[in-house]
């Protein structure tokens, strides 16, 4: 059974509003308090209301700054701000991991280099507060899988510190394509996804996509302070889920391949798989005119998409790629070892509902056992299969 959270942003998201949504689904408001507390930032005061966004309830959490903040605070300077703090480690190194990540994005942005780039708006006390708040509502989320819909950014052009820039802003967007997080607009003259809502969904997500399958158990709606035709919430959705297994959204991409030899088509699969494919194959199909043909497959992590298909447009004479999202289902799986006559070898063991569905023993392991000892490959792959699931069934189920 795992844990599951679905944030659905079809009003974009705030730092403020990711915060709200996880207030309204319980989170303790005496908690954000002390954790904030923790934070050597004075001068803010918490507020929590109940708001109407529409005709939806949420809990609208912000900060008010008694006194304006003028600090254009660098990474190093945050840094050092959370690791004064008396925050525990996990929530620590989650802010900190958070604002790493601004940080070599903004550079890209600026054309700076990350010890040199200050942030602006977000190096601000309330979206400090915003980071750290988001990162120790995740700590009680404790979530095994964060799913986050396709995030509505609005559109149009907004007035910043920095000047006007379009919305997304660059930073904001940057961070979503980084993350492979499916964006789109509803408006053209609202901005609804901010640069810490940005990061703090992408940094959350596990996986983005449709609500996943579960049994809901908690709802919560975090209210942001403008108003729009949409509700200006954002809806996280909590439940379990009675299967252990895990999902994702990856990306397939696809070419088809008719005018290259056998084995460069093999030199492009070892190179996809070097730069991170997740699998990489070559089916047979006939073409027009009754051409003998490949279709070149490539399942890809979202964020690895431009890596690869910059490979086949490299490696292949291909003039183009389709691309499409889809979802996978994965057993859980682990990683262990198991002596056999001829030496340790690794072995991959599948599970289904919590019992041992399978082992494959690693191939690499039983070569170079077999290379050694003269004894054949199948035998030393078939002792180590047979091996590990006697041990595995002696132990019982997973978790008894």
């Amino acid at each position: 059974m795992s844990r599951i959270a679905y944030f659905q942003a079809f009003s974009g998201a705030s730092g403020d509003m990711f915060i709200g949504a996880l207030v309204d689904a319980g989170w303790p408001v005496e908690d954000l308090v002390s954790t904030l507390s923790k934070v050597a930032v004075g001068g803010y005061r918490v507020n929590v209301e109940n708001v109407m966004k529409g005709a939806v309830a949420a809990t609208s959490v912000s900060f008010e700054i008694e006194a304006h903040d003028h600090a254009h605070r660098g990474l190093r300077d945050i840094l050092a701000i959370l690791d004064d703090s008396d925050l525990d480690d996990s929530v620590r190194n989650r802010a900190s991991s958070m604002f790493e990540r601004l940080a070599r994005v903004e550079a890209k942005v600026h054309g700076e280099t990350v010890e040199d780039i200050h942030f602006h708006e977000v190096g601000a006390i309330d979206s400090i507060l915003d980071v750290v708040g988001a990162a120790a509502g995740l700590e009680w989320l404790d979530a095994d899988e964060v799913v986050v819909s396709p995030i509505n950014t609005g559109g149009g052009v907004v007035d910043t510190l920095a000047g006007k820039i379009p919305v997304p802003g660059m930073a904001t967007l940057l961070l979503a394509q980084e993350a492979g997080a499916p964006v789109y607009s509803t408006s053209d003259n609202r901005e609804f996804l901010t640069t810490t809502g940005s990061l703090v969904l992408t940094s959350a997500a596990t996986s983005f996509g449709p609500l996943p399958a579960m049994t809901v158990e908690r709802i919560g709606y975090g209210a942001g302070s403008a108003d729009f035709d949409l509700p200006n919430v954002l809806r996280v959705v909590t439940g379990r889920s009675e299967s252990s297994d895990e999902s994702d959204v990856i990306t397939v991409i696809e070419t088809n391949l008719d005018d290259i030899p056998a084995d460069v088509q093999a030199y492009v699969v070892e190179s996809l798989l070097a730069r991170g494919a997740l699998d990489a194959f070559i089916t047979p199909i006939v073409m027009k005119k009754g051409r003998a043909a490949g279709k070149l497959t490539v399942l890809a992590e979202p964020n690895n998409v431009d890596p690869l298909t910059d490979v086949l447009f490299a490696e292949t004479p291909t003039l183009g790629v389709r691309m499409y999202e889809t979802r996978r289902r994965k057993l859980e799986r682990d990683a262990c070892s198991v002596s056999t006559p001829w030496g340790d070898v690794g072995v991959k063991v599948s599970f289904l509902n919590g019992r041992v569905r399978d082992a494959s023993p690693e191939y690499e392991d039983c070569r170079t056992a077999a290379a050694k000892t003269g004894v054949p490959l199948r035998r030393v792959m078939d002792y180590a299969r047979d091996a590990i699931l006697e041990q595995l069934t002696r132990a019982g189920p997973v978790g008894d």
